[in-house]
């Protein structure tokens, strides 16, 4: 096969051509930023209202509401690689990112079971920030960057708050790292589809 010579301004438009069909496949899966962002806003809030309000020592439980995410993450994922056989080096990359937070998320869980949950929010908060400002950046997608920031400064006031107060903290935190820029991203998908 023969190779193409590419001018520097037809490799920069391969590669923004490349970045564009990421995001638009991001885009579209913005399904697993809103799925996870309401299961992990939903069970702080609940864990909150068991362990504040109403006073329950089994406020932890809100937490198994991960194990639906992970059931329902898993059946969309390979229902969306059936469909797509071709994926692009950002798609990897991300996918990997990804991968990567996910397995982080379940070591952080063993490790706070071992050591104590007490301190567990600011950590979980700044991971929420590693995984979106990585995407936010490759996609050039500032919503995400900017809810990544926020998380981080959010982990950094959680260290001087208490324990019942990171839990609301770590409920802002997804909402602005995950829930808004993955209504914004899936609007962008919508909006780029209506002008295809």
């Amino acid at each position: 096969m023969e190779q193409e010579n590419l001018s520097p301004e037809d490799s920069l438009q391969l590669i923004q051509s490349m970045i564009d069909k990421a995001k638009n496949t991001v885009a579209d899966n913005s399904f697993y930023f809103l799925l996870w962002g309401w299961l992990v806003f939903s069970a702080s809030i609940i864990q909150y209202i068991l362990k504040v309000v109403l006073e329950s020592p089994y406020h932890y439980l809100a937490w198994t509401l991960m194990f639906v995410g992970m059931i329902v993450s898993t059946l969309y994922g390979v229902n969306q690689h059936k469909k797509r056989k071709v994926r692009t080096y950002v798609e990897e990359v991300l996918n990997y990112l990804w991968i990567g937070i996910f397995v982080s998320y379940i070591l952080l869980g063993f490790i706070f079971a071992r050591l104590g949950w007490t301190n567990c929010f600011p950590f979980y908060m700044m991971m929420y920030s590693i995984g979106t400002f990585v995407s936010g950046r490759a996609l050039k997608f500032p919503p995400l960057v900017w809810g990544a920031i926020a998380s981080w400064i959010l982990a950094v006031i959680s260290t001087f708050t208490s324990y019942d107060a990171n839990i609301l903290l770590s409920s802002l935190a997804i909402l602005v790292s995950y829930i808004i820029p993955g209504y914004l991203l899936k609007n962008k998908y919508r909006h780029m589809q209506l002008h295809v």
